[in-house]
């Protein structure tokens, strides 16, 4: 797979749109506001555990706000709040309800377990949530818990029910492929939401953070748009430049989108608009790598709102033009693990 090549004459831009030399604009801003979680999903968290980042590590709401702000003014127009488990942060409704008030900024979302949304659905919505995306692998309890090391997937359930109650539509159902764990409950789950519109039911390829069992685990997405095309007749739907990585398909028989994302056999670095600000401030421009200055020293060592535009704007320059875990021709981890990135 090629990835894309930087453009020839494409100087450093001191203003207007966040642009590295790939001439990439950068529109999609992803924070992950903690890296604790109350669950403990085989394919986000290493069996043996992770040390904490301390809580005077964490950027605080206002310093979240704050750099959210100088992305809106570069051109960011969407932002999802991430984890962890980002309901377990305290005081997010508070953070939700500034990000939304930043003028520029037009989509605020999160994604979540669901494990405790659903009593908190309306105070989110009343916040500024736009929507959210809730990750679910399997409609067998069971199987649920093994995932999770010990979720609760009616808790799961009920949020899926509770945002929709209270508007934050559509939401994403997220499922994460993985080999000789949950490809035999996918027939379920896509028959499960085939009658709710409300809901886009999306499958996500196991990514590489875990080492060498990642490739063996792996499922690439023509493998299970296979296997539900023996059910069903798919049809691609037009992609929308600019929403996402998803591709979506349509179900002829039932009318109902499914999303199939494909990081890894089908990758679409060369159209990336995304970045990603860890808990500890890390602005991680690739998902693949974890090698950029933290803008949290930056804020603490007291710069200019100008001087740290001034930092992102380089940053984001020496973004790489994609990562290099291609499944055919070769296969390299990505740097850290999923819950410390934030997706």
């Amino acid at each position: 797979m090629s990835l894309p090549k930087p453009v020839e004459g494409l100087e450093r831009q001191a203003s207007g749109p966040l642009l590295d030399t790939f001439a990439r604009a950068h529109s999609y801003l992803r924070i992950s506001v903690t890296d604790r979680c109350n669950y403990r999903c085989t394919y986000c968290m290493p069996a043996d555990g992770l040390e904490w980042m301390k809580r005077e590590d964490l950027l605080s709401l206002e310093e979240i706000a704050r750099v959210a702000g100088l992305f809106a003014r570069m051109g960011v127009r969407g932002i999802r709040l991430t984890g962890g488990e980002p309901t377990v942060r305290r005081g997010l409704p508070q953070l939700v309800r500034m990000l939304a008030d930043i003028e520029g900024i037009d989509d605020v979302a999160m994604t979540t377990n669901g494990h405790s949304f659903a009593p908190q659905a309306q105070l989110y919505r009343d916040a500024g949530l736009n929507r959210i995306n809730v990750s679910l692998d399997t409609l067998r309890a069971d199987r649920f818990t093994e995932i999770t090391r010990g979720g609760d997937l009616a808790k799961v359930l009920a949020s899926i029910d509770a945002a929709v109650a209270v508007g934050l539509t559509p939401v994403k159902v997220n499922c994460v492929v993985v080999r000789d764990l949950n490809v035999h409950d996918l027939v379920d789950l896509v028959r499960y939401f085939s009658t709710r519109p409300d809901v886009i039911l999306r499958f996500i390829e196991y990514m590489p953070f875990s080492g060498n069992e990642s490739r063996k685990r792996h499922v690439p997405v023509q493998e299970v748009r296979d296997l539900l095309g023996e059910l069903w007749t798919l049809t691609p739907v037009a992609r929308t430049v600019g929403k996402g990585p998803a591709v979506n398909w349509r179900v002829e028989e039932t009318g109902q989108v499914l999303g199939f994302i494909s990081p890894i056999t089908e990758h679409f670095c060369d159209s990336c608009n995304r970045l990603r600000m860890q808990a500890d401030g890390h602005l991680r421009t690739c998902l693949s790598k974890d090698g950029t200055p933290s803008l949290r020293e930056l804020i603490r060592l007291g710069l200019t709102d100008d001087a740290l535009s001034v930092a992102i704007r380089g940053m984001v320059w020496g973004k790489i033009a994609g990562h290099e875990a291609h499944y055919e021709e070769g296969w390299r981890t990505f740097d850290g693990a999923m819950i410390q990135v934030g997706g």
